[in-house]
């Protein structure tokens, strides 16, 4: 009871214990941390837009409802290549002295996982009408607009960018809207948000989760090639829609689509590559083929899924057509 009777040896006492537990619950575990994560060798580092564009993200809340944190298990396989691990946060530090919005993990996905968003979607102007408007882009969405990140304006200046939308969402105003630059910082944060390949010959962390058999009878299987539907809505289906049609004044569609349906396959395969800009009253189509490393298999079936659907109803081609194209105009996917 002497230890009680006595503050100087109370006070001593509960102090050495804070000072014991600091180190064992904060200090040394912040220490293993710094000495054993670190970032991936091949980790791209942010654009000043893009560390700008994260204030953007914080101030307005989008954690909220957005994560960044690709779980290992089967419902998130379609939000990134690969589980996060530790490496993908190790350079993320402290927003300032006050806020440690480091990571954005976030909590809840009322709206989709943005680990890998900037793969998925690269177009600067999805993202720009997504923004504005999430319905011009996505139907059924629930996600609130942004407008005040954009002007009205009666002309367009030097270096404006203009958002193209159709009457449906464009009926309360003739005037031009333009994005901001807090806009298009956030495009920049966004786009930015690619998973970092892991180093050559390091094996990629599987996924846990339970493959479901395919109803389909084996005879009507083609194991030979991708999944062309599968592929199409993962790098297609956010512009041109899942019914093929597009955007109108966004997106042009793909059913009854020349270009689709036509004998020009070089050009076909040259604009899922390179991208496309012939028409000014469409946004610029980045080149998906060479940003998503899709293989000559994986266009090949992109182009017979688009040339099979919708009504559409054109000639398969061959991997080796596709091959072939890839090879002669040097059209190599990025590493």
């Amino acid at each position: 009871m002497e230890l009680f009777n006595n503050h100087k040896k109370l006070f001593l006492s509960a102090l050495s214990l804070f000072i014991i537990l600091t180190l064992i619950m904060a200090i040394m575990p912040a220490l293993y941390n710094q000495e054993y994560n670190a970032i991936l060798p091949n980790a791209a580092p942010p654009s000043d837009d893009a560390i700008k564009g994260k204030e953007v993200y914080i101030a307005n809340g989008c954690v909220a409802c957005h994560t960044q944190q690709v779980r290992n298990v089967d419902m998130d396989n379609v939000w990134g290549d690969r589980p996060s691990i530790a490496a993908d946060y190790a350079a993320n530090k402290r927003a300032d002295l006050w806020r440690n919005t480091a990571t954005l993990m976030g909590t809840e996905r009322t709206g989709p996982d943005l680990t890998n968003i900037g793969k998925r979607q690269p177009s600067l102007m999805w993202h720009l009408l997504h923004l504005y408007q999430p319905r011009a882009t996505v139907q059924k969405s629930i996600m609130p607009a942004y407008p005040w990140l954009f002007e009205e304006k009666k002309s367009i200046g030097k270096n404006d960018i203009e958002i193209i939308l159709s009457d449906n969402f464009n009926n309360r105003t003739k005037r031009k809207i333009v994005a901001t630059k807090e806009a298009l910082q956030l495009v920049a944060y966004l786009q930015s948000l690619k998973q970092t390949e892991l180093p050559d010959g390091s094996p990629t962390n599987s996924f846990l989760y339970k493959k479901i058999e395919n109803k389909k009878p084996k005879e009507l299987v083609d194991t030979s090639m991708p999944d062309g539907e599968s592929l199409y809505a993962n790098n297609c289906m956010s512009c041109h829609q899942a019914n093929g049609e597009g955007l109108k004044g966004a997106f042009p569609p793909l059913k009854n689509s020349p270009v689709v349906l036509g004998d020009n396959l070089e050009l076909f395969v040259t604009i899922i590559m390179q991208g496309y800009d012939p028409r000014p009253e469409y946004a610029t189509m980045n080149a998906v083929g060479t940003d998503n490393n899709l293989t000559a298999e994986e266009v090949t079936a992109i182009i017979n899924h688009e040339r099979t659907s919708w009504g559409n109803n054109a000639k398969k081609v061959t991997i080796e057509q596709v091959k072939d194209i890839i090879e002669k105009l040097k059209l190599i996917p990025k590493k």
